[in-house]
């Protein structure tokens, strides 16, 4: 078995018949200039020792040279040997907040904006884990079914925000219900729910669903974001604050962080309440969490394991250089005595 890394560095190889032309034509030039400056007797008595032989071998030296440096920048494998390669790790699923009051800006850049930089930077440090995320505010709705492309998870993650959902309010109860579908592995063990939120106007019996969601193995971990002291929620248009959102009374409602709400049903589901406010300690927490789960496997394939050979390629130019460089023009003197050209 073989394998070509970087096949878009045969390209170079075209190099060679460029360096072919111009030789050609300089012996073409350099043949016309002689013949003009002497006949051929005199210019091999004044050049006894040129060989015609000599510069063909040294243009096919350099290109040996240039063709094998190519193949080493193209990496060439070969399989060794067939090695089985286990993916196993916990199903989490993030359930997100995108209800209005996400878009306050007492913590940066905004409350929903610092949600997706924390997920990001979880999914950044996962090894082999599935995830699943959930958009809710009013309702929820899945985003994301659970799945092992990491790349395709943060891309649906950067796309979330609050017009997304048209009914407003903090529907976590739904988000739980949502959250049990995802977990399709009867024989995983370890379940793991993510629920990142400023916990405020939150609907339905959460606790009662919570409890469930535990009885289910699932372990519910909730971020808050945000700050108890709050703010306003920003009116933007084209990113530039037009208002603030008010109440019937024409009040500046102002948002607040309720932490004691998200760490009642983390309690209820086993889990833990995680203040959101540093990227780094939520980071640590979560993966000391991870860590300390049964891991389950999800998938085991067999794989040929590549071993490197540009190494070769690149002592073979270099040898190939290195004759070309000595190697000179002019007869050499054992092979002039054999006259295997017919140089005489």
């Amino acid at each position: 078995m073989h394998l070509l890394e970087e096949t878009a560095y045969f390209w170079y190889l075209l190099v060679i018949p460029v360096i072919v032309v111009i030789f050609i034509g300089v012996l073409l030039w350099r043949k016309r200039m002689q013949n003009k400056f002497a006949d051929k007797a005199l210019l091999k008595k004044l050049s006894p020792n040129k060989s015609t032989f000599k510069p063909v071998l040294k243009l096919i030296m350099l290109s040996l040279a240039i063709t094998c440096f190519v193949i080493g920048l193209v990496n060439p494998k070969i399989g060794t040997k067939l090695k089985t390669i286990k993916r196993e790790g916990v199903d989490v699923v993030f359930a997100i907040d995108i209800s209005k009051s996400m878009l306050a800006e007492d913590i940066a850049p905004n409350r929903l904006q610092k949600a997706q930089q924390l997920v990001t930077q979880i999914i950044n440090n996962l090894a082999s884990d599935r995830i699943g995320i959930i958009a809710y505010a009013g309702s929820a709705f899945p985003q994301l079914p659970i799945t092992t492309d990491y790349g395709s998870a943060k891309m649906f993650l950067q796309a979330m925000n609050t017009n997304m959902v048209s009914s407003q309010g903090t529907a976590i109860n739904e988000a739980i219900e949502l959250a049990k579908t995802y977990y399709n592995d009867e024989e995983q063990t370890n379940r793991v729910l993510f629920i990142i939120s400023d916990g405020e106007d939150h609907e339905g019996n959460v606790d009662g669903i919570a409890e469930e969601a535990a009885k289910e193995g699932i372990k519910i971990y909730t971020i808050g974001v945000g700050t108890q002291k709050g703010g306003p929620i920003p009116i933007k248009r084209n990113g530039i604050v037009q208002s603030y959102k008010k109440n019937n009374q024409g009040e500046t409602v102002i948002t607040r962080l309720n932490p004691a709400t998200l760490q009642n049903i983390a309690q209820k589901a086993n889990g833990i309440y995680i203040d959101g406010t540093n990227t780094t300690a939520v980071i640590d927490q979560v993966k000391e969490v991870l860590t300390g789960m049964n891991k389950k496997e999800f998938e085991a394939k067999q794989v040929a394991d590549f071993e490197d050979q540009f190494q070769w390629c690149l002592a073979a130019g270099l040898l190939f250089l290195f004759i070309d460089i000595f190697l000179l023009e002019r007869k050499t003197s054992w092979i002039k005595k054999l006259d295997l050209f017919n140089e005489k």
